[in-house]
């Protein structure tokens, strides 16, 4: 087996996810009811203007022009190198479109923007902080947003991923959007920030359990979803990641920055690394960027995110080469500390 010899990234630093009691009734809400989580610290930039969708397809991965009014869909921004410089949701709307990135990734979208849309030709905004998004987490996600927002819940329901719905009022519409992105059923409400306490109000008195980010963040490691600065950056190829199993890439739209090395990958070869799910047993939690060796002590990889889940136990994701097989028994190695992990069995991309 080859040595793995490329540095870790130097990601953001963060907490280990290790649950505590308040963690673990979320993490049940979440997983049996309804979880609530103020997801407001997201970036969203609004365009609008008739050019706007053909110049933001350019600029990403997926076909923006492909999208009707209601309908979004998932995409990396690229630097010029095909590496992820961005991940980014978009939801298509009758006069123009919305863009929603994580906190860490928005800078990165924000440049982006700045250097390559022309405001005269696909005006757009900052919204951020004059909007909020709110999401509901889990098995009643449906029914709570359907009490608290009046639309119904086969609508809801019938909703496609990204898809969304708009309730009119006064300033930009309330838009209810389906995000089923961490395992469970999964609905974000943007709406203007004046409308917020209510509707918080309105999904409590709905059913839904108000929580933090921790439950949530739990989830998105035991699915296998990737953070933009923490289990991808700008080091990253988008297949690295599983964007093409996420749906984040179309491989027969036009050009756009950074398409040669994601095309070379698809049609003419692979990526070396992929990121995968881990389990371990171990009361040690290891940390972020801890790295991964086999048994014959060849590093192979390292360690991304990281959680004690209350339902799975250790979880965790990590960047491994290609060649690790499902099921097949790492170690993480830190300063000060070792812990065994395993490779999540039925892992996609892997080749064995």
């Amino acid at each position: 087996m080859c040595h793995y010899h490329e540095r870790p990234v130097a990601f953001a630093r963060r907490r280990s996810l290790i649950p505590s009691m308040t963690d673990a009734s979320e993490y049940a809400a979440m997983r049996s009811g309804a979880l609530l989580v103020d997801r407001s610290e997201r970036i969203r930039i609004r365009f609008s203007g008739a050019k706007a969708a053909e110049l933001i397809t350019g600029l990403v991965t997926n076909d923006v022009l492909s999208l009707a009014p209601g309908q979004g869909q998932y995409a990396a921004a690229l630097t010029p190198k095909g590496k992820i410089a961005a991940d980014i949701r978009i939801f298509m709307g009758r006069d123009g479109l919305l863009t929603d990135t994580s906190a860490r990734a928005g800078p990165g979208w924000r440049d982006i923007v700045r250097r390559y849309v022309n405001p005269r030709t696909a005006p757009y905004r900052d919204v951020t902080s004059e909007t909020q998004s709110l999401g509901v987490f889990g098995p009643k996600a449906v029914r709570v947003v359907a009490a608290a927002t009046g639309l119904g819940e086969s609508a809801l329901g019938a909703l496609d991923p990204y898809g969304h719905l708009s309730l009119d009022g006064p300033g930009d519409p309330t838009t209810v959007v389906r995000v089923d992105e961490i395992g469970v059923a999964g609905y974000e409400i943007i709406s203007g920030v004046d409308e917020g306490a209510a509707l918080r109000d309105q999904l409590v008195a709905a059913g839904a359990v108000a929580g933090s980010q921790r439950a949530w963040d739990i989830a998105r490691i035991e699915a296998g979803r990737p953070e933009w600065g923490i289990d991808i950056s700008d080091a990253t190829i988008p297949q690295e990641a599983n964007f093409d199993e996420l749906g984040a890439i179309s491989y027969t739209k036009g050009c756009y920055t950074g398409q040669e090395t994601v095309a070379r990958v698809h049609f003419r070869g692979h990526v070396n690394r992929f990121l995968r799910r881990l389990h371990f047993v171990s009361a040690t939690m290891p940390p972020s960027n801890a790295e991964l060796v086999d048994d014959a002590g060849n590093v192979v990889g390292d360690v991304r995110s990281v959680a004690m889940s209350p339902r799975l136990g250790g979880v965790a994701l990590a960047m491994v080469r290609r060649e690790v097989a499902p099921g097949t028994t790492l170690h993480a190695r830190w300063e000060g500390g070792e812990c065994t992990m395993q490779i999540a069995a039925q892992e996609k991309g892997a080749t064995g």
